[in-house]
Formats: structure tokens, sequence, C-alpha cells
């Protein structure tokens, strides 16, 4: 019998990520756990007891699925206790390039490379685009512009075509 995460949990904190993308049989063994504060191994014969606070996070409302039906409204209510909603990169343009420098150096230390910044081309590239893909999009970006990066800074050659041509490439802009 293998130990799940809600049993690693006890006691602590587990958080849940694309919780609006759980399918209906996960919702309702989901919503039985929160409801009934305990659980039961797969293949095993006794409860576990559960003191598990739940973090949920999603990239869609969860209001608005739950009313097309895709999300039960009953979990809804045992999540919605306290909602923190984080705005879209797109919305917080004063966070593009501190979130970028961060991932700069996790990416510098992985990479053992010594990238000192961005060219300030980049810069207002990166401050310009849409951002589709929020924080992972910008990570990706990151990595692979240092990866591919020779000198000090990161220059818009390093970029991918997509990103350093979005305008040019006339995408709508939401």
């Amino acid at each position: 019998q293998k130990i799940g995460s809600f049993e690693v949990a006890n006691e602590g904190t587990i958080f849940l990520d694309e919780i609006g993308n759980l399918s209906y049989d996960i919702q309702v063994s989901l919503l039985r756990v929160v409801q009934e504060r305990k659980m039961r191994r797969v293949g095993g014969n006794k409860d576990i007891e559960l003191d598990v606070r739940i973090i949920v996070a999603s990239n869609e409302r969860l209001w608005d699925i739950t009313r097309t039906g895709k999300f039960r409204e009953d979990l809804y209510h045992r999540f919605n206790e306290f909602s923190i909603e984080v705005p879209s990169l797109r919305e917080r343009k004063g966070d593009i390039m501190l979130f970028a420098n961060h991932f700069l150096q996790l990416t510098n230390a992985e990479l053992g490379k010594n990238v000192k910044g961005f060219s300030k081309e980049v810069e207002d590239i990166f401050n310009n685009y849409v951002w589709y893909g929020n924080l992972r999009e910008l990570k990706n970006v990151v990595k692979r512009a240092t990866l591919l990066t020779d000198g000090d800074y990161v220059e818009s050659k390093s970029l991918p075509f997509e990103i350093s041509n979005f305008h040019r490439l006339q995408f709508d802009n939401p």
C-alpha cells in the first residue's frame, strides 16, 4: 500500500493545482474526503483520519465552470471559504521584469551560466508581449534565451520568433 498525497499532508497543507480539470468521479471522491475528513488507501480496509488544510488553484474561475456543470457546486462551496484572485501576467506589466530576473537567476544556477540580465530591447519585448501562458511561458522563454545566450545579456536573437516578432505577426492583443 502506498501513502497518498493527502496522507503525506496530514496535519499540514495540500495544494491541488488545476482543480477545475478534475473528472466528475474524482470530484466525488474529493468531496467525500473533504466532508468526512477521512480517507481510505486503495486496497485498504480502514479509514485514516485527516486534518489537512486544502488550497486549490485553477486557471478558470471556479464559479463559471460550476455554473456550466463542469465542476460540482457542493465542492465549489467547500473550497470557496476564502478566495484570492491573481490577475494574469499581462495585467501586471510591472511584475514582468521582476519575474524574468528571478527566472534568470534560477536558470543561471541550473545551467551553470552567468548571464547578467536582459537588453533594453528584450525588456521592451517582454513588457509588450501578451504572455498567454503566464508565468510558465515566461519561465520557459527565459530558460531558452539564457541557454542560447553567449554574452552577458539576453538579446532578442535568443528569443523565440513568435515572441520577438509578436506585433509584426499581428496576433490579437486582448
